[in-house]
């Protein structure tokens, strides 16, 4: 019988997807996860955390080795494939993911909401800043969706979703821009000392 998971995560999900299609070695995971752009989805800078998460879901019970590679020319390389019990927590795991919003932790809204520790101007020039990367990748992401013809929507759903948000969110950087420009959204030390007091 296959052991809980300590945790469900996104790394685990893409690996597990991974392995329903096929059995295949870590270094093959990383590299197909960077080739389709699902490094976008699943954080797999770090090799160690490929391997890491492996062993989490080995020891789980989600999958299981298959064999081991030997050639002169490479290191040994372990292959693996999911069990029954990884194909019943890959499906799980997407009902989850997919009815029930993740509290999830981002960098930008806590930037937010300490925003008044800078200046009005520093504000302004770090915005500006954002919303240009975020034109930037939104143009890339929009080119690399034309650049693969044919390929069923089913396929680019994470891509479009992920543009549909970043959208979203320039759109509302730029109107944050307009306030601060035209000066409807500004502080100083003192006005933050008197809403401070206040709300002491």
């Amino acid at each position: 019988m296959a052991r809980s998971i300590h945790r469900r995560s996104v790394l685990a999900l893409v690996l597990l997807s991974l392995l329903a299609e096929q059995p295949m070695h870590p270094y093959r995971m990383r590299e197909l996860i960077k080739e389709r752009g699902k490094d976008r989805i699943a954080n797999v800078a770090q090799r160690n955390s490929v391997y890491q998460t492996i062993d989490r879901l080995l020891r789980a019970e989600l999958i299981a080795v298959r064999e081991t590679e030997r050639d002169e020319r490479r290191p040994e390389r372990t292959v693996y494939e999911i069990t029954d019990a990884g194909r019943s927590a890959l499906r799980d795991w997407t009902a989850e993911m997919l009815g029930s919003p993740a509290r999830e932790f981002p960098e930008f809204p806590a930037a937010l909401a300490t925003l008044m520790v800078l200046t009005p101007e520093e504000a302004l020039a770090r915005l500006s800043d954002r919303a240009a990367e975020l034109s930037t990748s939104l143009a890339a992401d929009r080119a690399a969706l034309q650049a693969v013809p044919g390929l069923p929507r089913l396929f680019l759903l994470d891509e479009e979703y992920s543009i549909a948000v970043r959208e979203a969110e320039l759109k509302w950087v730029d109107c944050l821009l307009a306030a601060l420009r035209s000066g409807e959204l500004t502080w100083s030390e003192a006005s933050i000392r008197a809403v401070a007091e206040k709300f002491a």
